[in-house]
């Protein structure tokens, strides 16, 4: 039976920045637009914490049961190393999918946007099967594609219709630059697991690109994260530029990955990259407050 500790682990606490960091992003663009309910806000971040820990056990359980996870680099899995049953990391997965959902329902239930409530299915439906069913879209290298629809557009243009009732420009370029920082999450992720998921029959798009190819796709990303971020400053104030604080934590990353690293030294340049999307939705809300406080 697995640990407490065991358990901790296997959510992945590592990779709970790609939750809360779009909605606080959404929540900076809401607020410069003037409303920024606390109520709705913390609905949005359970919905999104919900989430990811759910996908983190669907997938532990999922690449557990077809031995992708037998010969992973990195922090072993629950159900890859045998500390649980399959069949308890999937409860732990739909428990986590409800908290969410039910987060979800509260949320449209205080705006009185409840055709989202569609959008939410679809989050759940695409969270099981990225590396679930029979054909699952993770194992096709449509990773990248989820991460920036689900945990970028959707996440932070979400909270920012819920907030507002409506999207601004400023708000799609931030759900751009949340998205396309969380693909750098899940891209230095398959980039250390290149050569066992080759061997488990596992397609990610790094796979298939390759290792110089995923490197340079990692930098490309950082580079378009900053230059969303000047977009996004340019479109609501330009103290918003305090998200390319964010950007400083991504490019010793990148120098890194460029450099060849590989195996566990990946590991440390995984939590570098989700810091690095923490402190750039967090200079995003800074820069609105300091904007909003000095008008």
């Amino acid at each position: 039976m697995a640990s407490a500790a065991e358990w901790i682990e296997g959510a992945r606490m590592r990779t709970l920045p790609t939750a809360i960091s779009p909605v606080l992003a959404g929540t900076a663009i809401g607020w410069w637009q003037g409303r920024a309910p606390l109520l709705v806000v913390g609905l949005c971040l359970v919905v999104a914490l919900g989430l990811v820990i759910g996908v983190n056990f669907a997938n532990d359980y999922s690449d557990g049961v077809r031995g992708t996870d037998d010969h992973r680099v990195g922090p072993q899995r629950l159900v890859g190393s045998g500390a649980a049953a399959p069949g308890r990391v999937r409860a732990a997965a739909f428990c986590c999918f409800g908290v969410s959902g039910l987060a979800g329902l509260a949320a449209v239930a205080a705006t009185g946007h409840w055709w989202l409530l569609a959008v939410g299915v679809a989050c759940v439906l695409a969270a099981w099967f990225y590396t679930g069913g029979r054909h699952p879209y993770g194992y096709l290298g449509l990773g990248e594609v989820f991460v920036l629809i689900f945990f970028g557009l959707v996440a932070t243009a979400g909270t920012d219709y819920l907030l507002c009732g409506r999207v601004s420009a400023a708000g799609w370029v931030a759900a751009v630059a949340m998205g396309l920082t969380a693909d750098g999450v899940l891209v230095t992720n398959n980039l250390r697991d290149i050569a066992s998921d080759t061997a488990a029959g596992k397609r990610t798009l790094e796979t298939r690109l390759g290792d110089r190819a995923s490197r340079l796709l990692y930098a490309g990303l950082v580079v378009a994260v900053a230059v969303c971020c000047v977009l996004v400053a340019a479109l609501s104030t330009w103290w918003a530029l305090l998200g390319l604080l964010g950007v400083a934590l991504l490019v010793p990353a990148a120098r890194t990955i460029l450099g060849g690293a590989v195996g566990l030294r990946l590991v440390s340049t995984l939590r570098s990259t989700s810091m690095g999307e923490l402190v750039l939705s967090l200079g995003l809300l800074a820069g609105v407050a300091v904007a909003r406080l000095t008008a």
